[in-house]
């Protein structure tokens, strides 16, 4: 079961207006590099109002309004005291709707000379909209009080048990961008090289407009030709495609869980944008739905990803589980009163 060092446990659900104040914190823990995690109360208000718009009504998701979930530390009866929100992540159902979704594409492309018997390649950046209609997962920050529970873990694979829950919700793919590489003197060595040379500003500030106007000004100002990776600086070079330290945990858990990594990158700081077919997820493939036939203090089981519920209702926790034939299973009682489940409830579970 994940518990945090109270004995709590960690439940992922939609956030709600209420969830200003945590979110918040997080973004400010965070920091420079989260486009979807803005310190900025005004805008995660509207957002989370947003979010509970998107859990109800189809045309706020075919706009491509994103879903916000937070990770929140359950005790008994209800939220924990304190602060109990330690993590967040976000579903967008569809990107490129309102503008175009920007990715660098990278190609290699090899030119040869018969008389001097020599060919040189070259790895080309070619803006692409290759992931237009798609769904995204991102905003996965977890606080560093709740990281040794598998809070990152939790939230992330609990995303996918919402995706298979709402399959009709979302198209084929879905992405994942991770923040890219970030220098010892917390530098971004593709923005330094290319991002600030054609949108003539700052990182933070060009993250903040994307995140908060949009991405029309990529359109409008971003090079209209390929370019050739070999005129960038080394350090440039060596980040592209590189996640953010903090990030590689988040990169292994993509892959684990069946997302490629073919070549695309963040046209801003050129970390790595991995995909893949909703339906070839692990969570996805392989859950199973089942009633509750028991509820009890000692089941002895495997650990199981758990979510009930659908829309707002939904929930998601980890805890022991026990299947007791093809149609139901056992619950531990902690894990059962942390999710609000009853005998005879559906439930989704998965190995966690």
């Amino acid at each position: 079961m994940t518990e945090a060092t109270d004995s709590t446990t960690l439940v992922v659900r939609p956030a709600g207006r209420g969830d200003v104040e945590g979110l918040f914190r997080l973004a400010q823990a965070a920091g420079s590099g989260m486009t979807n995690l803005q310190p900025d109360r005004i805008l995660l208000a509207e957002r989370l109002i947003a979010t509970e718009a998107a859990l109800l009504d189809a045309d706020f998701r075919a706009r491509g309004v994103p879903i916000f979930f937070v990770v929140e530390r359950v005790g008994r009866g209800g939220p924990a005291p304190g602060e109990p929100i330690v993590g967040s992540a976000l579903i967008f159902p569809r990107i490129g709707v309102e503008w175009p979704f920007y990715s660098y594409r990278m190609t290699r492309q090899a030119q040869a000379h018969k008389a001097l018997n020599k060919t040189v390649a070259h790895n080309m950046l070619v803006l692409a909209n290759d992931f237009d209609g798609q769904a995204e997962v991102g905003g996965l920050f977890v606080d560093a009080v709740a990281r040794g529970a598998a809070a990152g873990r939790l939230a992330a694979r609990s995303r996918y048990l919402f995706l298979a829950e709402h399959r009709d919700w979302f198209g084929r793919q879905v992405i994942s961008e991770l923040r890219g590489y970030q220098d010892e003197a917390g530098a971004w060595p593709v923005w330094e090289a290319l991002g600030r040379e054609f949108y003539d500003m700052d990182f933070d500030d060009a993250d903040r407009m994307n995140a908060v106007v949009g991405n029309q000004f990529i359109a409008d100002l971003a090079p209209k030709h390929a370019i050739y990776a070999s005129l960038l600086p080394k350090a440039a070079r060596e980040a592209l495609g590189r996640p953010h330290n903090d990030g590689r945990r988040a990169m292994a858990m993509l892959i684990e869980e069946g997302f490629r990594h073919d070549g695309y990158v963040d046209i801003f700081d050129g970390g790595p944008t991995l995909h893949a077919n909703i339906d070839d997820l692990k969570a996805v493939r392989d859950s199973r739905t089942s009633r509750i036939a028991r509820i009890g203090g000692d089941v002895e089981a495997a650990d199981r990803l758990v979510s009930v519920g659908s829309g707002a209702a939904f929930r998601a926790a980890r805890g022991a589980v026990a299947i007791a034939d093809g149609e139901s299973v056992e619950m531990d009682r902690t894990l059962a009163d942390a999710l609000g489940i009853a005998v005879g409830d559906r439930v989704r579970h998965v190995v966690f």
